[in-house]
Parts: C-alpha cells; sequence; structure tokens
C-alpha cells in the first residue's frame, strides 16, 4: 500500500466520527500533547538547519575571504531555495500525506547537513545549502496543513504557535550551538553539530507524530494545483497575508544577517561564542508565537499586526543606539515583534483558506522565505555600503508595509460590513 493510501485509509477505516469536528485534538486531549511536541521538535530541526550558517558568517568570510554581502548567500541559497520548492512540496504532501512528506523532508535535510562541513568552496556551500532548503520546504507548509486538519478551530492558533515557538528555539539553539562551538573548533565543526541534532530530531518526531485522521489525498494534475493557487491568489485576504509574512521576514532576515557582523566589530568586538549567545533572545519569540492565540483574543487579528509591527519598528530604532544592553533591548522587541506578527499571519492563512490548504499555506511560506532571502541580501548589501544604520532602514520601510497592508485590510473589512443588511449580521 502506498503512503498516500496508508494516511488516506486511516480517515475510512475510522469511520464516520472522525469527519465530525468533536474529533479533531484539542488541549487536554489524547494525542494533542504528541502531536505539539513531535511538530515542535519538527520546527526545532528546520530552523535549526536552515540558519545554520548566519551566526556564523564572519567565520565564513574569513576562511573563504568574501564579503558580507557574498558570505550571506549562504542563508539566502537555503531560504530562496525552500521558497521555490515549498509549493510543489504541498502538492505532493496532499496526493502522498503531510506526514510522509515532512519525514522524508527531514530525513533528506539531515543527510545534506552532514555534508555541508565538508564544502571545498563557498560555491559548493552554497549550492549544498540551496539544495538544503529546497528538500526542507516539506516541513512547514505540510506542517500547517496538519494541524488545520488535526487541530479544532479553535485551538489553531495556539497550536501553529507552538509550532512556530519550535522555529525560534531550533534557530536559537542553532546559533548558540554553532557560535561558542565553531569558536574552539571552527565553523565546519559547528554545522556538523547541528546536523547531528537535527537527525535526534528527526527521529523522535517521527516516533511521536500521530498518524492523519483527517487527511484525503487529492490530485497531482498541473491543472489541479493551479486552479487551486489561482484560487488563493484571488483571495485578497490571502495576499495581504502573505505580503505581511514576506515583509516581516524581510526585517528579521537582514538583522540577524548582519547583527554578527555588526557585534564583532567595533565598538562591540565580541568574541563568537558570545555572538551566538546573542541568539537566546530568540526565546523572546518563543513566548511571543505561542502568545498569538491569546493576543487575537484581545486584539482582534488587525490589532495584533499592529501590535507586533509597532514593537519591531521600536526594536529597530533601538538597535541603532551604540551601547550594547539599548542594542540587545532593541533585538529583544525586534524578535518578539516578528514572532507574534507571523504566528498571526500563518494561523490566519490556515482559518482562510477552504480547500486546498497545504497550497494555501505553501503560498505563505514561499512569500515568507522570498522575504528572508530578500533581507538577508539586501540587508547584507546595505551593511556593506552604510553600515547598521542602512540595515536598520531596509527593515523600517518593511515594518512600514506590513502597517500599509494591515490599514488597507481594516478598510476592507469595515467596507464589506456595511454592505451587510443589517439583519443579516
Amino acid at each position: 500500500m502506498s503512503p498516500a493510501s496508508t494516511e488516506a485509509s486511516t480517515s475510512v477505516d475510522a469511520g464516520t466520527s472522525v469527519t465530525s469536528p468533536d474529533s479533531r485534538l484539542t488541549p487536554g486531549g489524547p494525542g494533542y500533547r504528541r502531536m505539539s511536541f513531535a511538530l515542535f521538535l519538527a520546527g526545532v530541526a528546520t530552523f535549526a538547519l536552515l540558519y545554520s550558517t548566519q551566526a556564523l558568517l564572519p567565520l565564513i568570510s574569513g576562511e573563504f575571504g568574501v564579503a558580507a554581502s557574498e558570505a550571506s548567500w549562504t542563508v539566502a541559497a537555503a531560504t530562496g531555495g525552500l521558497a521555490l520548492f515549498v509549493l510543489p512540496m504541498s502538492a505532493l504532501s496532499e496526493r502522498f500525506g503531510r506526514r510522509t512528506v515532512m519525514t522524508a523532508s527531514l530525513a533528506v535535510a539531515v543527510t545534506v547537513g552532514m555534508l555541508v562541513p565538508f564544502a571545498p568552496s563557498i560555491g559548493a556551500l552554497v549550492v549544498l545549502r540551496a539544495v538544503q532548503g529546497a528538500v526542507l520546504a516539506g516541513l512547514p507548509a505540510s506542517a500547517t496543513a496538519y494541524l488545520a486538519e488535526e487541530v479544532r478551530p479553535k485551538a489553531l492558533v495556539t497550536a501553529i504557535g507552538l509550532f512556530v515557538a519550535g522555529n525560534s528555539v531550533g534557530g536559537m539553539s542553532g546559533r548558540v550551538i554553532t557560535g561558542w562551538v565553531a569558536q574552539e573548533w571552527g565553523w565546519r565543526v559547528a554545522v556538523g553539530v547541528i546536523g547531528a541534532v537535527a537527525v535526534g530530531c528527526a527521529v523522535a518526531f517521527r516516533l511521536l507524530l500521530p498518524a492523519p485522521r483527517h487527511f484525503t489525498a487529492g490530485s497531482l494534475r498541473p491543472r489541479v494545483l493551479l486552479g487551486t493557487v489561482r484560487d488563493h491568489l484571488s483571495d485578497p485576504l490571502l495576499r495581504r497575508l502573505y505580503a505581511i509574512g514576506a515583509l516581516f521576514m524581510t526585517v528579521f532576515g537582514g538583522v540577524y544577517t548582519v547583527i554578527g557582523y555588526r557585534l564583532t566589530e567595533a565598538p562591540f568586538g565580541l568574541p563568537q561564542g558570545i555572538v551566538g549567545s546573542i541568539f537566546l533572545v530568540y526565546l523572546v519569540g518563543t513566548v511571543s508565537a505561542s502568545s498569538a492565540g491569546r493576543l487575537v483574543g484581545r486584539l482582534g487579528r488587525r490589532g495584533a499586526l499592529y501590535l507586533a509591527g509597532g514593537t519591531t519598528a521600536a526594536g529597530l530604532l533601538l538597535s541603532l543606539a551604540a551601547s550594547l544592553p539599548l542594542v540587545l533591548l532593541g533585538l529583544v522587541l525586534i524578535t518578539a515583534g516578528f514572532f507574534a506578527g507571523h504566528a498571526v499571519a500563518s494561523s490566519a492563512v490556515g482559518k482562510t483558506a477552504t480547500h486546498g490548504r497545504a497550497q494555501a499555506a505553501a503560498l505563505y511560506q514561499s512569500a515568507y522565505y522570498i522575504g528572508s532571502s530578500v533581507g538577508s541580501t539586501v540587508g547584507a548589501t546595505a551593511f556593506h555600503a552604510t553600515g547598521w544604520g542602512g540595515t536598520v532602514g531596509v527593515g523600517l520601510c518593511a515594518v512600514l508595509g506590513v502597517v500599509a497592508i494591515t490599514v488597507l485590510g481594516t478598510r476592507a473589512a469595515r467596507v464589506a460590513a456595511r454592505r451587510v443588511p443589517v439583519g443579516a449580521r
């Protein structure tokens, strides 16, 4: 029996009860903790691998004799590969099952991760990172679709927030571990250690993730896929959410690609291990992402996005200071704002899409990682040309874009509300 039929038959064998919303997972219910922990580990592995070279860019620049803008391609190639392949991978998950695709993606990604330390040149390193990003594309969209199908709607924001929290922990631990390991043994050993950590996460993920009960295999026909994509792109709300995800990630990608260069140079002159530890501020992102559900409950989706954008902008401005404590506080605010905004926008995609959820999530992830690639390259180029102020300028422009799009969404919602007859409200 094929993986697709195996996963699809689970729904058939379980009978009619599995089609009821009451059979979906909910906090406190059986299987929810296993699912949450499994996807948390998948998020850890994904972000640890995806950004494994980001904290090491100064060392990579030194070994290969390249500038920040060139070394940043080891990050941009990975996120760009993910952006390009997330939609095809989501189509495979519609046919062969979310769990199958996520498992295969992690398996190949960790295999490539064990080859990265042996890259003989900057070109070979960039190619390996692009391949790694492409195969990791099976994770984000499939995970979001899995949650949208298996978790009750009221718990979806919280569940996705926990997955995003795993992303933040992966991003943090990967950078912290590589920073200290690289200080003693070099960047090659550091990325090898991350690969080994990801192997453990991948094995635990596969053992823990419950079999899907609501998955129904779809079609791989290009016409069907293109029709679904066209439907999603014709939805104004989804288009706004995709743009918001891309802009938030432009800020984040630029800041964290360049921050290592800034902190190792004057006036700070920090050693590599300390620079890696700066990424402990990702813990703030873990909290803000997992709290996104409560934030939306109090402020609404657009209110939460305004708050996330304002927090990010305040952090960018604080980071301009020549004082290390103020720079760190700025990073805390940037991180909190980014992860909150990302969790709110990505969960809204899952709620908005009524069909082809994997494709809807894939389009969001594609826009999101295009934003990361743009932020990494443009932020590094701006830093090379004008210093940290240039990187901050790029970030502030992106935040202004988030606010402008959210304002448009608010106006569109008001217009739509006025069109609804009073008796139908």
